[in-house]
Protein backbone atom coordinates (compact mmCIF):
# COMPACT_ATOMS: atom_id res chain seq x y z
CA UNK A 1 0.00 0.00 0.00
CA UNK A 2 2.84 2.38 0.84
CA UNK A 3 4.55 1.52 -2.43
CA UNK A 4 1.40 2.38 -4.40
CA UNK A 5 1.06 5.68 -2.52
CA UNK A 6 4.63 6.60 -3.32
CA UNK A 7 4.08 5.71 -6.99
CA UNK A 8 0.91 7.86 -7.03
CA UNK A 9 2.76 10.79 -5.46
CA UNK A 10 5.62 10.43 -7.94
CA UNK A 11 3.17 10.46 -10.84
CA UNK A 12 1.42 13.57 -9.48
CA UNK A 13 4.76 15.29 -8.97
CA UNK A 14 5.85 14.62 -12.53
CA UNK A 15 2.44 15.68 -13.86
CA UNK A 16 2.66 19.00 -12.00
CA UNK A 17 6.14 19.65 -13.38
CA UNK A 18 4.93 18.93 -16.95
CA UNK A 19 1.87 21.15 -16.46
CA UNK A 20 4.02 24.00 -15.17
CA UNK A 21 6.29 23.72 -18.21
CA UNK A 22 3.29 23.81 -20.56
CA UNK A 23 1.79 26.83 -18.84
CA UNK A 24 5.11 28.67 -19.08
CA UNK A 25 5.00 28.28 -22.88
CA UNK A 26 1.29 28.88 -23.52
CA UNK A 27 1.20 32.68 -23.04
CA UNK A 28 3.73 33.13 -25.83
CA UNK A 29 1.46 31.13 -28.13
CA UNK A 30 -2.02 32.33 -27.22
CA UNK A 31 -1.61 35.90 -25.96
CA UNK A 32 -2.81 38.27 -28.73
CA UNK A 33 -0.26 40.89 -29.80
CA UNK A 34 -0.72 44.36 -28.36
CA UNK A 35 -1.33 47.24 -30.78
CA UNK A 36 1.86 48.88 -32.02
CA UNK A 37 0.65 52.37 -31.20
CA UNK A 38 -2.07 54.17 -29.29
CA UNK A 39 -3.74 57.16 -30.89
CA UNK A 40 -5.01 58.95 -27.79
CA UNK A 41 -3.45 62.39 -27.44
CA UNK A 42 -2.18 61.71 -23.92
CA UNK A 43 -0.43 58.56 -25.14
CA UNK A 44 1.13 60.40 -28.09
CA UNK A 45 2.50 63.11 -25.81
CA UNK A 46 3.84 60.55 -23.37
CA UNK A 47 5.49 58.66 -26.24
CA UNK A 48 6.95 61.89 -27.56
CA UNK A 49 6.27 61.34 -31.25
CA UNK A 50 3.47 60.92 -33.78
CA UNK A 51 3.32 57.73 -35.81
CA UNK A 52 1.96 58.65 -39.24
CA UNK A 53 1.19 56.54 -42.30
CA UNK A 54 2.30 58.29 -45.50
CA UNK A 55 2.95 57.54 -49.17
CA UNK A 56 6.51 57.22 -50.47
CA UNK A 57 5.65 56.82 -54.17
CA UNK A 58 3.04 59.52 -54.82
CA UNK A 59 4.77 62.76 -55.83
CA UNK A 60 4.24 65.52 -54.95
CA UNK A 61 2.12 64.43 -51.93
CA UNK A 62 4.59 61.94 -50.48
CA UNK A 63 7.70 60.50 -52.15
CA UNK A 64 11.41 59.82 -51.71
CA UNK A 65 13.95 62.22 -53.14
CA UNK A 66 17.22 61.19 -54.79
CA UNK A 67 18.79 60.74 -51.35
CA UNK A 68 15.94 58.51 -50.16
CA UNK A 69 14.40 61.11 -47.85
CA UNK A 70 10.63 61.46 -47.62
CA UNK A 71 9.37 64.71 -49.13
CA UNK A 72 6.11 66.29 -50.28
CA UNK A 73 3.08 68.25 -49.13
CA UNK A 74 1.83 65.52 -46.79
CA UNK A 75 5.28 65.09 -45.25
CA UNK A 76 5.33 68.84 -44.56
CA UNK A 77 1.92 68.53 -42.88
CA UNK A 78 3.04 65.63 -40.67
CA UNK A 79 6.17 67.49 -39.58
CA UNK A 80 4.38 70.76 -38.83
CA UNK A 81 1.75 68.91 -36.79
CA UNK A 82 4.53 67.28 -34.77
CA UNK A 83 6.22 70.65 -34.29
CA UNK A 84 3.07 72.33 -33.00
CA UNK A 85 1.86 69.50 -30.76
CA UNK A 86 5.14 67.97 -29.57
CA UNK A 87 7.60 70.84 -30.04
CA UNK A 88 9.74 69.46 -32.87
CA UNK A 89 9.20 68.67 -36.57
CA UNK A 90 11.33 65.59 -36.00
CA UNK A 91 8.95 64.20 -33.37
CA UNK A 92 7.26 62.07 -35.99
CA UNK A 93 7.75 58.52 -37.24
CA UNK A 94 6.76 58.26 -40.90
CA UNK A 95 5.59 54.83 -42.03
CA UNK A 96 5.09 54.31 -45.80
CA UNK A 97 1.86 52.45 -46.52
CA UNK A 98 0.20 50.78 -49.51
CA UNK A 99 -3.06 52.26 -50.80
CA UNK A 100 -5.15 49.32 -49.60
CA UNK A 101 -3.80 49.68 -46.05
CA UNK A 102 -4.29 53.42 -45.54
CA UNK A 103 -7.41 52.97 -43.37
CA UNK A 104 -6.65 49.61 -41.79
CA UNK A 105 -3.43 50.79 -40.14
CA UNK A 106 -5.50 53.36 -38.22
CA UNK A 107 -8.26 50.86 -37.41
CA UNK A 108 -5.68 48.34 -36.13
CA UNK A 109 -3.82 50.89 -33.99
CA UNK A 110 -0.60 50.54 -35.98
CA UNK A 111 -0.39 54.31 -36.52
CA UNK A 112 -1.94 57.38 -34.94
CA UNK A 113 -3.13 58.97 -38.17
CA UNK A 114 -2.83 58.54 -41.94
CA UNK A 115 -1.85 61.38 -44.31
CA UNK A 116 -1.59 59.52 -47.60
CA UNK A 117 -3.71 60.96 -50.37
CA UNK A 118 -6.99 59.73 -48.88
CA UNK A 119 -10.19 61.28 -50.24
CA UNK A 120 -12.85 61.77 -47.56
CA UNK A 121 -15.98 59.89 -48.65
CA UNK A 122 -19.23 58.96 -46.93
CA UNK A 123 -18.44 55.26 -47.15
CA UNK A 124 -15.01 55.61 -45.58
CA UNK A 125 -16.47 57.95 -42.96
CA UNK A 126 -18.45 55.05 -41.51
CA UNK A 127 -15.30 53.39 -40.18
CA UNK A 128 -12.85 56.28 -39.61
CA UNK A 129 -13.01 60.00 -38.93
CA UNK A 130 -11.67 62.64 -41.30
CA UNK A 131 -10.15 66.03 -40.66
CA UNK A 132 -11.25 69.12 -42.52
CA UNK A 133 -9.53 69.04 -45.95
CA UNK A 134 -5.91 70.11 -46.29
CA UNK A 135 -6.10 70.06 -50.10
CA UNK A 136 -8.96 70.02 -52.59
CA UNK A 137 -8.13 67.50 -55.29
CA UNK A 138 -10.20 66.76 -58.39
CA UNK A 139 -10.25 65.53 -61.95
CA UNK A 140 -7.77 67.48 -64.05
CA UNK A 141 -5.97 67.26 -67.38
CA UNK A 142 -2.39 67.25 -68.65
CA UNK A 143 -1.28 67.82 -72.22
CA UNK A 144 1.76 68.85 -74.24
CA UNK A 145 -0.44 70.45 -76.91
CA UNK A 146 -0.05 74.20 -76.48
CA UNK A 147 -3.28 74.87 -78.39
CA UNK A 148 -5.33 73.11 -75.70
CA UNK A 149 -6.07 75.51 -72.85
CA UNK A 150 -9.87 75.52 -72.29
CA UNK A 151 -12.41 72.84 -71.45
CA UNK A 152 -13.98 73.15 -74.90
CA UNK A 153 -10.53 72.51 -76.40
CA UNK A 154 -10.23 69.32 -74.36
CA UNK A 155 -13.60 68.12 -75.63
CA UNK A 156 -12.25 68.07 -79.19
CA UNK A 157 -9.27 65.87 -78.28
CA UNK A 158 -8.79 62.15 -77.71
CA UNK A 159 -8.53 61.72 -73.94
CA UNK A 160 -6.64 58.92 -72.21
CA UNK A 161 -7.74 57.67 -68.77
CA UNK A 162 -6.98 54.79 -66.44
CA UNK A 163 -9.41 51.88 -66.76
CA UNK A 164 -12.13 51.98 -64.08
CA UNK A 165 -10.98 55.43 -62.90
CA UNK A 166 -13.41 57.47 -60.80
CA UNK A 167 -12.60 60.38 -63.12
CA UNK A 168 -14.39 58.74 -66.07
CA UNK A 169 -17.83 59.77 -64.82
CA UNK A 170 -16.69 63.38 -64.35
CA UNK A 171 -15.27 63.60 -67.87
CA UNK A 172 -18.36 62.06 -69.47
CA UNK A 173 -20.63 64.43 -67.54
CA UNK A 174 -18.85 67.59 -68.72
CA UNK A 175 -17.68 66.24 -72.10
CA UNK A 176 -20.33 63.69 -73.17
CA UNK A 177 -19.08 63.56 -76.76
CA UNK A 178 -15.39 63.17 -75.94
CA UNK A 179 -13.46 60.21 -77.32
CA UNK A 180 -11.93 58.23 -74.44
CA UNK A 181 -9.22 55.56 -74.48
CA UNK A 182 -8.64 53.36 -71.44
CA UNK A 183 -5.18 52.22 -70.33
CA UNK A 184 -3.87 50.24 -67.38
CA UNK A 185 -1.08 52.63 -66.33
CA UNK A 186 0.01 56.25 -66.49
CA UNK A 187 3.03 55.27 -68.55
CA UNK A 188 0.83 53.54 -71.13
CA UNK A 189 -1.22 56.72 -71.36
CA UNK A 190 1.86 58.86 -71.85
CA UNK A 191 3.04 56.55 -74.65
CA UNK A 192 -0.25 57.11 -76.49
CA UNK A 193 0.21 60.86 -76.24
CA UNK A 194 3.83 60.62 -77.37
CA UNK A 195 2.78 58.56 -80.39
CA UNK A 196 0.07 61.05 -81.33
CA UNK A 197 -2.83 58.62 -80.75
CA UNK A 198 -4.17 60.89 -77.99
CA UNK A 199 -3.62 64.45 -76.85
CA UNK A 200 -4.81 64.71 -73.24
CA UNK A 201 -4.64 62.58 -70.08
CA UNK A 202 -7.34 62.95 -67.42
CA UNK A 203 -6.90 61.93 -63.78
CA UNK A 204 -6.44 63.18 -60.21
CA UNK A 205 -4.78 66.58 -60.27
CA UNK A 206 -2.50 65.62 -57.36
CA UNK A 207 -1.09 62.72 -59.42
CA UNK A 208 -0.86 64.79 -62.61
CA UNK A 209 1.21 67.37 -60.74
CA UNK A 210 3.85 64.69 -60.26
CA UNK A 211 3.57 63.86 -63.98
CA UNK A 212 4.49 67.38 -65.13
CA UNK A 213 7.38 67.55 -62.68
CA UNK A 214 8.84 64.42 -64.24
CA UNK A 215 8.01 65.49 -67.79
CA UNK A 216 8.30 69.31 -68.00
CA UNK A 217 7.07 69.45 -71.61
CA UNK A 218 3.57 68.71 -70.26
CA UNK A 219 1.32 71.21 -68.50
CA UNK A 220 -1.67 70.91 -66.17
CA UNK A 221 -4.68 72.80 -67.48
CA UNK A 222 -5.93 75.48 -65.04
CA UNK A 223 -9.31 73.96 -64.11
CA UNK A 224 -10.76 70.90 -62.38
CA UNK A 225 -13.98 69.01 -63.07
CA UNK A 226 -14.64 68.01 -59.46
CA UNK A 227 -13.80 68.78 -55.85
CA UNK A 228 -12.46 65.84 -53.84
CA UNK A 229 -11.19 66.66 -50.33
CA UNK A 230 -7.94 65.10 -49.19
CA UNK A 231 -8.12 64.71 -45.42
CA UNK A 232 -6.22 63.21 -42.49
CA UNK A 233 -7.55 59.82 -41.39
CA UNK A 234 -8.16 59.49 -37.63
CA UNK A 235 -9.78 56.83 -35.42
CA UNK A 236 -13.37 57.04 -34.23
CA UNK A 237 -14.25 57.05 -30.53
CA UNK A 238 -14.70 59.56 -27.72
CA UNK A 239 -11.22 58.82 -26.36
CA UNK A 240 -9.73 60.27 -29.56
CA UNK A 241 -11.64 63.56 -29.38
CA UNK A 242 -8.61 65.59 -28.16
CA UNK A 243 -6.59 64.31 -31.11
CA UNK A 244 -9.31 65.14 -33.62
CA UNK A 245 -9.88 68.63 -32.20
CA UNK A 246 -6.14 69.37 -32.31
CA UNK A 247 -5.85 68.22 -35.92
CA UNK A 248 -8.99 70.10 -37.04
CA UNK A 249 -7.83 73.33 -35.42
CA UNK A 250 -4.34 73.03 -36.89
CA UNK A 251 -5.62 72.63 -40.46
CA UNK A 252 -8.07 75.51 -40.07
CA UNK A 253 -5.24 77.71 -38.79
CA UNK A 254 -2.89 76.72 -41.63
CA UNK A 255 -5.64 77.41 -44.16
CA UNK A 256 -6.36 80.85 -42.70
CA UNK A 257 -2.64 81.70 -42.64
CA UNK A 258 -2.23 80.63 -46.27
CA UNK A 259 0.45 78.10 -45.30
CA UNK A 260 -1.31 75.14 -46.93
CA UNK A 261 -1.84 77.08 -50.14
CA UNK A 262 1.81 78.15 -50.17
CA UNK A 263 3.06 74.59 -49.63
CA UNK A 264 0.72 73.19 -52.29
CA UNK A 265 2.02 75.74 -54.79
CA UNK A 266 5.60 74.98 -53.74
CA UNK A 267 5.11 71.31 -54.59
CA UNK A 268 3.53 72.14 -57.94
CA UNK A 269 -0.05 71.25 -57.05
CA UNK A 270 -2.83 73.17 -58.80
CA UNK A 271 -4.31 75.83 -56.54
CA UNK A 272 -7.38 78.00 -57.30
CA UNK A 273 -6.77 81.53 -58.43
CA UNK A 274 -7.53 84.17 -55.78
Amino acid sequence: MRKKSLQFLSFNFLFLIALALCLSVMPAVFTPPAPVAAAEMKAIKKRGRFIVAVKDNLPPLGFRDSAGNLQGLEIDIARRLAAEVLGSPDAVELQPVANQDRLSVVLNGQVDITIAGVTATETRGRVVDFSVPYYMDGTGFVTKNASVSRLEDVGKQTIVMLDNSDSIANVLYFLPNAKLIGVDSYEAGRMLIESGEASVFAGDASVLAGWVQEYPDYQILPFLLSAEPLSIVMPKGLQYSPLRVRVHNAIRQWTAEGWLRERAAYWGLPVPQE
